[in-house]
């Protein structure tokens, strides 16, 4: 987002959707399945509304939802073509030392001759430890090299209570560390920003490398209806893991469990939460994906003002069956100076549910808008002028 051309936020009051005389449903009763575990967060990305939560920014140890952050990293180097799927990576012989079957593994060797599609699906797929390293070293260089793209990554994403010291989440004494909330936006951005990568190398069960299966332990894929992955990791420090996410009629959720004491507890967990969210709660649709929200006024470009769109359908979430007032407000620091590219983030839609806590979800530029030259500024005055 670009530096505000004023510090304070403009909130532009858009809607009231239902009348004030509307009689509200009781707030739904998170499933039963979650008590044992001490960190859960359940948000609802068409509304950015939390549905369900415990201990959201409090730190823990991820273990192998670590490696979400590195394929996200990957994406975003396939993304600006620095990175290629089709390149070749060739192991050094101290890291096949290191890493070959220590943990989950793809068991490679400084023989074996793995692509980037190769290592992704190992590391999504089969939680390999040492694909990780492999493709951290390959392209950056160095491991310390990665974590620091892993670290600026998450600084880009509002991620402020996260840190990586590890492309994999192997135990490090704690130095890696990450939150729920933290999580929701690093899957919100993995999923929305890179569709087509995301389904490539999330929620499948198993892969095949040199003939050999390697399974995926997410509990929810091939389970709940619509679950397509992403992640889940354990070591005994951090206990059982797991960020997941499921998409029904273009309604997306995403879950963090952590602390879990056992697989079996998170695994009923996971599947429990899915189904309370998309049952015991219910979208009302807002905007289409791409449909102008709101404009907002632009300093120094050519043209007056520009659409604000979410790159997504965008919806308030009530509890099933209710019809509770709903107010939108869009956040923006203003005015916008240009020039502003297409697609670029500038600015929030909240979603506030009368008597739930609002939801916010990002908002994008809908055009470009360039730097006015003379006859753009002779204009702009005299519409400025007239209004």
């Amino acid at each position: 987002m670009k530096s505000p051309a004023l510090k304070s936020i403009v909130k532009l009051a858009l809607a009231l959707a239902v009348p004030a005389s509307a009689v509200s449903a009781a707030i739904p009763v998170p499933p039963a399945e979650l008590a044992p575990i001490p960190v859960s967060l359940l948000v609802d990305l068409g509304s950015g509304q939390v549905l369900e939560q415990r201990h959201p920014d409090t730190p823990f140890l991820p273990a192998s939802v670590t490696k979400v952050m590195t394929a996200y990293v990957a994406f975003e180097e396939i993304g600006a073509r620095r990175l290629s799927l089709d390149r070749v990576f060739v192991e050094r012989p101290e890291t096949e030392k290191e890493w070959f079957a220590k943990g989950t593994n793809m068991y490679l060797t400084v023989n074996d001759r793995p692509t980037t599609r190769d290592l992704l699906h190992g590391i999504m797929t089969a939680s390999a430890n040492d694909a990780s390293i492999v493709l951290a070293e390959g392209h950056a260089g160095s491991v310390p090299a990665w974590t620091a793209k892993m670290n600026d990554a998450a600084r880009r994403l509002g991620m402020t209570r996260s840190r990586y010291n590890t492309p994999n989440g192997w135990m490090d004494d704690g130095r890696t560390y990450v939150t729920a909330s933290d999580l929701v936006k690093l899957a919100d951005a993995m999923v929305m920003r890179y569709p087509r990568l995301y389904r490539e190398f999330s929620g499948h069960k198993h892969w095949y490398w040199r003939d050999v299966a390697m399974r995926s332990h997410d509990p929810t894929v091939g389970v709940v209806p619509g679950a397509d992955g992403i992640k889940t990791g354990y070591t005994r420090e951090a206990g059982y893991n797991f960020l997941g996410t499921a998409e029904r009629d273009g309604r997306r959720l995403v879950m963090v469990l952590a602390g879990s004491p056992t697989t079996p507890v998170r695994d009923a967990a996971a599947r429990a939460l899915l189904e309370w969210g998309f049952s015991a709660w219910a979208p009302r649709h807002l905007f289409d994906k791409g449909q102008p929200i709101a404009r907002a006024r632009v300093q120094e470009g050519d043209a007056l003002s520009l659409p604000l769109v979410a790159n997504r359908e965008v919806h308030a979430t009530l509890p099933s069956g209710d019809t509770r007032a709903i107010t939108l407000v869009v956040h923006y620091r203003g005015p916008l100076v240009a020039p502003i590219r297409k697609g670029e983030q500038v600015g929030e839609l909240e979603i506030r549910v009368q008597g739930l806590a609002p939801g916010r979800v990002p908002l994008y530029a809908g055009r470009d808008v360039g730097k006015a030259g003379a006859l753009d500024r002779l204009r702009n005055g005299l519409i400025n002028l007239l209004s």
